[in-house]
């Protein structure tokens, strides 16, 4: 996939979640952290959404529970 591609797809995504807050919060807690300092965009990218996504199904089913 293009890189293109996937910024486009990740914000998509979490344009279509509402999770652009979370998800801009989790790039800043990246910033600083230590074994995300070397990864590339992309890569940082996909982690933050899929850290973000993974978080709002476990809510999601927990309020369905």
């Amino acid at each position: 996939m293009a890189w293109e591609d996937a910024f486009w797809e990740i914000h998509k995504e979490i344009t279509k979640l509402k999770l652009r807050k979370q998800f801009d919060a989790q790039l800043e807690k990246m910033k600083f952290q230590d074994h995300h300092k070397f990864h590339d965009t992309r890569d940082q990218w996909s982690y933050a959404r899929d850290k973000v996504v993974k978080e709002y199904h476990e809510k999601k089913s927990k309020k369905s529970s």
